[in-house]
């Protein structure tokens, strides 16, 4: 597998949102708070060891080696085969609403097949993934569809960058697999994963800059426990497909949509 990665270099950030902005742009992102796929917060200042520190942090799916979001996912398993773009290879394998694909190591969702439960959102570390409840899986009578940053794979198989890289003023954001002469560089010198004790899933962005921003950035925004998605919600969700294409084998799929729904809805509320 040749993983694609990112390496963020905090020496270049301004802090301008350009790349957030521009991935709104490209995927049709609502403005809403709460949703995005990539982030810019600003951290400091503040003191670190190494002096005053005042930086950002760029985040988003670290398409993480060992996913935490992929095992909780209660969609019915589907086989998919999967083909190497480069060297034309295929693999079959059973993946559920979503997966880490096993040619370029990004983590992807079929939004045909999500069912808004929020699990996998729920499961990050990271705070990574969003449910969008602007538009719902009307076939599955979902409450949303799970999303969040796919390295913009879209682009990358036409030849392209992903937005965020092209869009930086500042050429802080490097992207290729993680072999690539320039990642490979930075990796070589020093780049972290935000990983702690607790949080160790191979997170494939990387942050480069001076020491103290570095131990700012780990200190703000390194998770240090593994969330735990909600059982009662993975259990509902996994039971409405099945259980919705019972009822509408005898003319109630209305109804039982209606019921598992309601019952989603109320378990959110009492989080």
């Amino acid at each position: 597998m040749k993983q694609y990665a990112m390496v963020i270099n905090l020496d270049r950030c301004v802090g301008c949102h350009a790349c957030a902005v521009a991935c709104r742009a490209e995927w049709g992102i609502p403005t809403k708070e709460d949703y995005r796929r990539n982030w810019v917060r600003r951290l400091g200042p503040a003191a670190t060891s190494h002096g005053i520190s005042f930086t950002f942090y760029p985040g988003l799916c670290n398409h993480c080696d060992s996913p935490a979001c992929v095992p909780v996912c209660p969609a019915d398993p589907v086989e998919v085969t999967f083909k190497d773009a480069a060297s034309g290879k295929t693999k079959t394998m059973e993946v559920a609403a979503t997966w880490k694909d096993p040619f370029n190591g990004t983590v992807q969702i079929d939004k045909t097949r999500c069912l808004g439960c929020g699990a996998c959102r729920d499961a990050c570390p990271y705070g990574a993934r969003y449910v969008n409840t602007d538009i719902a899986n009307e076939e599955l009578d979902g409450e949303g569809i799970a999303d969040k940053c796919t390295f913009c794979m879209p682009r990358v198989e036409k030849g392209l960058e992903p937005a965020c890289v092209q869009t930086c003023i500042t050429d802080a954001r490097i992207f290729g697999h993680i072999d690539d002469k320039n990642i490979a560089a930075y990796l070589k010198n020093g780049a972290k994963r935000l990983e702690s004790a607790n949080v160790k899933i191979g997170p494939n962005v990387y942050y480069s800059g001076k020491p103290k921003d570095l131990e700012l950035l780990d200190a703000t925004s390194t998770p240090q426990e593994m969330p735990e998605a909600n059982a009662r919600r993975i259990m509902l969700a996994g039971m409405m497909k099945p259980a919705v294409q019972q009822v509408r084998n005898i003319g109630m799929a209305g109804l039982a949509g209606t019921l598992l729904v309601t019952s989603l809805h109320e378990n959110e509320q009492e989080e």
